[in-house]
């Protein structure tokens, strides 16, 4: 594990920024340790709670603020605010960063900085706080609370469609070829690779993209894609 490990628990400052006091730092600390250091011990399995949780208290959020939106486009705006971007800026906002716990080497290639662990423990921290308060409504208020400078940009329309969806959907309107997609690089070993891929459109020069899958890196290809065709 990382050096100084009880500071970067018992850090007011950290507990702050989340807006939970744990009672049992255990939690935390398993929140915050990532499988380089166990693989019986990290943070996977509040992860796996925490995401569910995530989904419920997002849902229930659009449902009662959008009342007259179906359940396509509140579906669209849900996977907005839980997907691993929106993920990795609340985790930036927190700055969770400093306070991973990870193997050396898994720190030295960068992990406190991979946008994947960084989402991964965010939602292994709502995990944690849901067991350490079982209290459901505490937990959606934090949540929420997080996500408090991003909501008001959360708007029920097609931009919501990911940039892969919106890029065929823009190609097909216009009876052009769909873009083709070529994984140039892979780096690492699972589950921590990261990928660089080609995104090739007709009349277009090649874009790359780069993520922790294949499909974010899909993605952001698409994404940059998009935003020529807007120029």
């Amino acid at each position: 594990m990382t050096k100084n490990l009880p500071n970067k628990l018992n850090d007011a400052r950290l507990q702050g920024r989340i807006g939970h006091q744990f009672k049992q730092l255990d939690l935390l600390k398993l929140a915050l340790t990532h499988r380089s250091v166990s693989h019986k011990h990290n943070y996977e399995r509040l992860e796996f709670l925490g995401d569910s949780l995530l989904g419920m208290i997002v849902a229930n959020y659009l449902y009662h603020t959008y009342p007259l939106e179906n359940e396509g486009r509140l579906t669209r705006m849900r996977a907005t605010l839980v997907r691993q971007e929106a993920l990795g800026k609340i985790a930036n906002d927190l700055q969770l960063s400093r306070s991973l716990i990870l193997s050396t080497g898994e720190l030295k290639s960068g992990g406190h900085h991979r946008e994947s662990i960084l989402a991964d423990t965010v939602e292994a921290i709502i995990g944690a706080i849901y067991l350490d308060s079982n209290d459901l409504n505490l937990l959606e208020r934090i949540v929420l609370k997080w996500y408090e400078p991003y909501l008001d940009y959360i708007e029920p329309t097609d931009q919501l469609k990911d940039p892969k969806s919106r890029l065929q959907e823009y190609l097909q309107a216009r009876k052009k070829p769909l873009p083709v997609y070529e994984v140039v690089d892979i780096q690492g070993d699972a589950p921590n690779q990261h990928f660089k891929v080609e995104c090739l459109v007709d009349g277009l020069p090649k874009i790359q993209g780069e993520g922790s899958s294949r499909r974010f890196a899909e993605q952001t290809a698409a994404a940059e894609i998009l935003k020529l065709l807007e120029q």
